[in-house]
């Protein structure tokens, strides 16, 4: 097992990947670089071997696929996962790692919106879909991480091995924070410098379609993490809806003692319904969620023992 491994997940960055590995070798020597080439047409990886990295191939296409690979084949007692764009300054690895390594903490953001991010980055709806992420998952969840989806970031053994990757692409960093939230992990946020791409490296992340597929995952996994809240918000809405049909009804029966608008008295029975089936699976979810949180720590305690034993 390496004491720390830095993860490098990579698609045509043979402008900066020397850079890169050299950078981390300088703060981190005792640590073993792994770069994960992801279908590059360009020369990533020989660079990325002639500078001294481990290199191995995942041929599954985007960025989720590659830290799934990665999180199975690598043991280490630190993870430091990184892009290979020469955005994240390797200055700040020895911080990161020391309190995963010391501290047992087992998720470090590295927070690149309380630094540089704003003055560096060109893209003004990559500014504003950051801002709008982070916002969201803290107001939705009641947590205070500075930086959802920054691709720096320190991991413990426990976390990596406990975590179930589903997504397939860059909503990848959204699933870990929200996972380590829910799952009651150990959090610290560092605030770290960021430099923008240098000139001729472009970036991966599409705006609109890959910002989507990032709202999208907050809303499968609210539902699927907070399902009383979830399907609770969706009963209360029903309610109110079926209330403001049927209390004009009501009104008016009072008022002449007949019951006008039978359509509308009906439509509102069956929206009240929805709101109490609604309820009710909110309930039996929260429930399965909530077994399912007792199985995780049954298992984290699995995975500290076979860590023990094949130490």
């Amino acid at each position: 097992m390496d004491k720390i491994a830095v993860l490098v997940p990579c698609y045509n960055e043979e402008k900066t990947i020397e850079k890169v590995i050299s950078d981390w070798k300088g703060a981190l020597p005792e640590a073993v670089i792994y770069v994960y080439d992801n279908n590059s047409t360009d020369h990533t990886a020989q660079l990325a071997k002639k500078t001294g990295a481990v290199v191995r191939q995942e041929y599954q296409q985007g960025k989720g696929n590659v830290i799934r690979r990665m999180f199975r084949e690598i043991d280490a007692q630190c993870y430091l996962l990184v892009d290979g764009d020469d955005t994240y300054p390797a200055e700040h690895g020895r911080q990161m790692a020391d309190l995963v390594l010391e501290r047992q903490i087992d998720m470090v953001v590295g927070d690149r919106l309380s630094a540089t991010y704003f003055e560096e980055n060109k893209r003004p709806f990559h500014n504003f879909g950051n801002t709008l992420v982070r916002d969201s998952i803290n107001r939705l969840f009641n947590t205070q991480i500075r930086d959802i989806m920054t691709g720096y970031r320190a991991l413990s053994y426990l976390f990596v091995k406990s975590f179930p990757v589903l997504s397939k692409g860059f909503e990848i960093e959204t699933e870990m924070t929200i996972h380590a939230v829910d799952k009651n992990m150990n959090i610290e946020n560092v605030i770290v410098g960021y430099r923008d791409r240098p000139e001729g490296s472009e970036s991966k992340l599409n705006t609109c379609s890959d910002g989507l597929k990032v709202l999208r995952t907050i809303f499968r996994l609210y539902k699927n993490y907070r399902p009383m809240a979830f399907f609770g918000t969706l009963a209360a809405v029903f309610l109110a809806v079926a209330a403001g049909l049927f209390f004009p009804i009501l009104l008016k029966f009072f008022q002449t003692g007949l019951v006008p608008n039978f359509p509308t008295l009906i439509v509102s029975g069956f929206i009240a319904m929805t709101a109490i089936i609604s309820w009710f699976a909110g309930m039996l979810l929260a429930t399965l969620v909530e077994k399912d949180r007792q199985a995780y720590e049954f298992r984290l305690h699995v995975i500290q023992w076979m860590r023990r034993h094949n130490s």
